[in-house]
């Protein structure tokens, strides 16, 4: 998802039009809501890796088992991107299917101490694996195979749609999901909009998360979810759902003034299960095949957002509450929490150098801004320094985080570019901002 166009607007705060690779109905927001952002897990400084065990893993030893894990993922990666290890390609399959199986096992017996241990010791070994294997667990997380003899293996997955809400007041969780025709008709539009195959079976909860709840979801819990919605399906009789009750535990936060203007992100939950030969969500082979694949869902999706938003809107608040919707792009549960947080971070930082300039009585053409990599408590951030022609000290200074995942280059063209849409022209970046705070190595910007 890319941060595109942004304007100022005729009052001063920020306004911001946000557009995307994978656009969503374009919505313009007026101010930021201070909501809880959770910080990525990025790459702290350079450290020792550490070394690889060639003991069997104990499954009693959350450690051990962590770093059979890493190593297993460090096998793989390894083996992809240096043919001269690629001795037996079967030896590749027998690592990829114990790391599975490890992987299973823990979210089977709600291990989630060896699943983020294991992410986190990756870190500190391997670029590429840390990828790899934080990908391999987050897919197997919000992913289930479901097999039963003489009938077609099934898949069923937990999907998000984020939401940012722009009202007056804020919403109040006791009014949500009252219409329930509404609800109904907002679940069916999934597949009548083809966003889901006609074929597949979809649940839609009815709740908006809020971010504290989402990012609450462990590995487990989010697996056992999978588990609970599959028996619902299946089962004839009620069945119980512990870790989906669990799942919703109230939003946090919040607390506006019935005039304030308000902005809040929410989370609609989805799970669909269908046949995992189903042609529907076959992705062609050919590349040029697939980009039309993509394209054509993408068109799907904005025509979806156009009706489901008076739908979502029935399900969060009376119809006399004004409400303007801005949907993010429909993905697997940490694909579309991912891209939450990176535009929830981009806003609040847009917001927090918005607000300088309004301070400051400082016109954004007369304002200049230095990109760059940060070390805040051992973690890479790309900071944000504001300054007024002729100043040494910055008038703000905001930090996003950085994902290891994502290209450094790509991430500060966002950031530039969005200054440039609200008049700060005179932008350079800088090698990295040193411990006192001072950029170094600072150099003009210039699009790649």
């Amino acid at each position: 998802m890319q941060m595109r166009a942004w304007k100022s607007g005729g009052s001063g705060k920020l306004v911001c039009r946000l557009e995307r690779k994978e656009p969503s109905a374009a919505v313009d927001f007026v101010t930021m809501a201070a909501l809880p952002l959770s910080p990525y897990n990025t790459m702290p400084k350079n450290k020792s890796p550490v070394p690889r065990k060639s003991v069997v893993a104990s499954e009693d030893d959350a450690d051990v088992m962590a770093q059979a894990i890493v190593d297993l993922a460090l096998d793989i990666v390894e083996r992809e991107v240096d043919d001269s290890k690629m001795t037996d390609p079967a030896d590749l399959r027998l690592k990829e299917d114990e790391l599975a199986r490890l992987v299973r096992n823990a979210l089977r017996k709600k291990n989630d101490e060896v699943l983020y241990s294991a992410i986190e010791h990756a870190k500190y070994t391997d670029i590429k694996a840390w990828q790899y294997l934080r990908a391999h667990v987050e897919e197997a997380g919000a992913t289930m195979m479901i097999r039963r003899d003489g009938k077609p293996t099934e898949e069923m997955v937990a999907f998000l749609v984020p939401v940012f809400i722009h009202s007056t007041g804020g919403l109040a969780l006791a009014e949500t999901f009252q219409d329930t025709a509404a609800f109904e008709f907002l679940r069916v539009s999934f597949q009548q909009a083809g966003l889901e195959s006609p074929d597949a079976k979809v649940v839609l909860i009815s709740h908006a998360y809020d971010l504290q709840e989402i990012d609450s979801i462990s590995y487990s819990q989010l697996n056992d979810m999978l588990r609970e919605v599959a028996a619902t399906m299946s089962e004839k009789k009620l069945v119980d759902t512990p870790a989906l009750a669990a799942s919703i535990s109230g939003w946090k936060g919040g607390g506006f003034e019935p005039l304030d203007a308000a902005m809040e992100l929410r989370f609609l939950l989805g799970f669909a299960r269908k046949r995992a030969d189903d042609p529907f969500y076959l992705v062609p082979a050919q590349e040029d095949e697939a980009d039309a694949f993509f394209a054509a869902r993408l068109e799907r999706y904005r025509n979806w957002a156009s009706t489901a938003a008076p739908l979502l809107q029935a399900c969060l608040a009376a119809p006399s509450a004004a409400l303007t919707l801005n949907f993010l792009y429909q993905d697997l549960f940490y694909g579309a929490k991912d891209q939450a947080m990176t535009e929830m971070a981009m806003l609040a930082m847009m917001s927090e150098i918005n607000a300088a300039l309004d301070d400051n009585d400082l016109d954004a053409a007369d304002a200049s801004a230095i990109v760059g990599p940060a070390d805040v408590d051992d973690q890479m951030v790309l900071r944000v320094a504001l300054y007024r022609a002729g100043n040494a000290a910055p008038l703000a200074a905001p930090d996003l985080p950085f994902d290891l995942a994502a290209d450094l280059q790509t991430e500060v063209d966002d950031i530039c570019d969005a200054l440039a849409t609200i008049g700060i022209h005179t932008v350079s970046v800088a090698l990295r901002f040193g411990r006192d705070g001072a950029p170094q190595e600072v150099q003009p910007y210039s699009a790649q």
